[in-house]
C-alpha cells in the first residue's frame, strides 16, 4: 500500500528494518546514537551546537507545539496565530488551554500570511510578545513566507514560534539569519520520512538557560529538556525515550543526507506535484488552489460535482488499487487530500492518477469537475 498522505509518511525499507533492534535507551551504547540524531538536526535548520539545541519529546508534532507555547510564552501572555487553516486553528486552541491569551490575524484558504498585517497587528499592540504561525499549512497545502512573517516580529521586536511539522527537511529554514525565534518544531515522520513518534524543537540555548519550570509541566518543558542534557550529557533521555523509533530515524537521517539533503528532497517533492497537478486535471478534477499558491507538501482536490460522489467510497477504492488518501475534508469546500511526501517519486503519483481515474469509473463519476 503506497501511503499518499502527509504523515504519517511512507518510509522505506531501511527505515521499517531498524525497527527490529532493540535497544536499552540508558545503556551506554546508545547514548551516542542519542547524541548524534539531535546534532544532524542542526545544520537541516542552518545552526550548530554551538549557539542551538535540539529538543527531543515523545509524541506527535502538536506535543511539541504545546511544550514551546509553554515554555517560551508566559501564563497571561498574548500570542499572535495568523489563522492560515486547520492547524493555525489547533496551534491557537492550544495556546489557549495553556492559559496564554491569543490575537488572531484572518488568513484565507487560498492566501498566504501578509507579512504587513502581522507588522501592523504587532504595532497595534505592544502587549503581544509572541508570533506563532504555521509554516506549511496541512490542511489547505499553502506554504507561507516563514522568513518574511518572522521579520516582521524582529523588526517589531516580538519573538517567534514557528510550527514546521510538514515543512521541516524540505523548506527553506535558516535559523541563523532569524534571532528572532525562540523555537522551530517539526517530527520525525513528515519530510524527513521516519516513523512517527517523535517531536523535536529547536531553540537557541540562550533563550533555554534558567527556563526550567516556567513551563508548569515537567513533560512539556522544553527548557528542562536542555538543561537535563546539560547535566546528564547529550545521550540522555529524561524519560523512557522510543529507542527502536530514534534508531529508525537515524536511518532516515542517513538515507536524507544521501539524497542530498533539504534541496534535493524539495525537489523530488515538487517533482511530485507537478505529476499530480497536471494528472488530475487531465482526468477532468479540479485542484484546490491555483499553481502559484500550491506548496509540495500536501494537495487537495475538490470534490466532483456529481450526486454519485462519495469520498469513503472513493477512498476505499483507491485502497483497493494499492493508494491510500486521507478519508476526511479539511477545507471550506469539499476536497480530498494527498500527500506529495514520503519514499515516493513521480511513477507513484503517475500510477496514483490513473487509480483516481480508474476508481471515479467504477463510482460512475462522468461530473469530475467541481461547482
Amino acid at each position: 500500500m503506497k501511503l499518499l498522505i502527509p504523515g504519517p509518511v511512507m518510509t522505506r525499507a531501511e527505515v521499517r528494518a531498524a525497527l527490529a533492534h532493540d535497544f536499552a535507551p540508558w545503556d551506554r551504547d546508545f547514548y551516542p546514537i542519542y547524541a548524534g540524531i539531535r546534532e544532524r538536526l542542526l545544520p537541516i535548520a542552518g545552526v550548530g551546537t554551538d549557539t542551538h539545541a535540539s529538543l527531543p519529546l515523545q509524541g506527535s508534532g502538536h506535543f511539541v507545539v504545546e511544550a514551546a507555547i509553554r515554555t517560551f510564552v508566559p501564563r497571561g501572555g498574548k500570542i499572535l496565530v495568523p489563522m492560515t487553516g486547520g492547524y493555525a486553528t489547533r496551534l491557537a486552541r492550544l495556546a489557549r488551554a495553556c492559559g496564554r491569551e491569543v490575537v488572531s490575524l484572518p488568513v484565507g484558504e487560498s492566501e498566504r500570511a501578509d507579512p504587513r498585517a502581522v507588522a501592523s497587528l504587532l504595532a497595534a499592540d505592544p502587549a503581544i510578545g509572541h508570533l506563532a504561525f504555521v509554516y506549511s499549512e496541512t490542511s489547505t497545502g499553502v506554504v507561507h513566507d516563514a522568513a518574511a512573517i518572522s521579520t516582521a516580529a524582529r523588526v517589531a521586536g516580538r519573538r517567534v514560534i514557528i510550527d514546521a511539522v510538514s515543512a521541516f527537511g524540505a523548506l527553506p529554514l535558516d535559523l541563523a539569519a532569524m534571532p528572532e525565534v525562540d523555537a522551530v518544531l517539526f517530527t520525525a515522520n513528515k519530510c524527513l520520512e521516519a516513523v512517527p513518534g517523535l517531536a523535536f524543537a529547536i531553540a537557541p540555548k540562550a533563550r533555554l538557560i534558567g527556563r526550567a519550570g516556567a513551563a508548569e509541566s515537567w513533560c512539556l518543558d522544553l527548557a528542562d529538556i536542555y538543561a537535563h542534557a546539560e547535566k546528564f550529557g547529550a545521550g540522555s533521555f529524561r524519560f523512557t525515550p522510543p529507542a527502536q523509533v530514534l534508531y529508525a530515524f537515524l536511518a532516515a537521517l542517513e538515507i536524507f543526507a544521501a539524497e542530498g539533503g533539504p534541496a534535493a528532497r524539495l525537489a523530488r517533492y515538487q517533482a511530485n506535484l507537478r505529476v499530480l497537478y497536471e494528472g488530475v486535471q487531465a482526468i477532468g478534477l479540479t485542484p484546490y488552489l491555483p499553481l502559484p499558491l500550491q506548496g509540495p507538501i500536501v494537495m487537495n482536490v475538490l470534490a466532483p460535482d456529481d450526486p454519485r460522489w462519495d469520498l469513503l467510497s472513493f477512498v476505499e477504492l483507491l485502497k483497493q488499487r494499492g493508494f491510500l488518501i486521507s478519508n476526511f475534508y479539511d477545507t471550506a469546500l469539499p476536497s480530498f487530500r494527498v500527500g506529495l511526501i514520503g519514499a515516493l517519486g513521480t511513477e507513484d503519483y503517475r500510477a496514483a492518477v490513473a487509480a483516481m481515474d480508474d476508481a471515479l469509473d467504477a463510482l460512475g463519476i462522468r461530473k469530475r469537475k467541481a461547482v
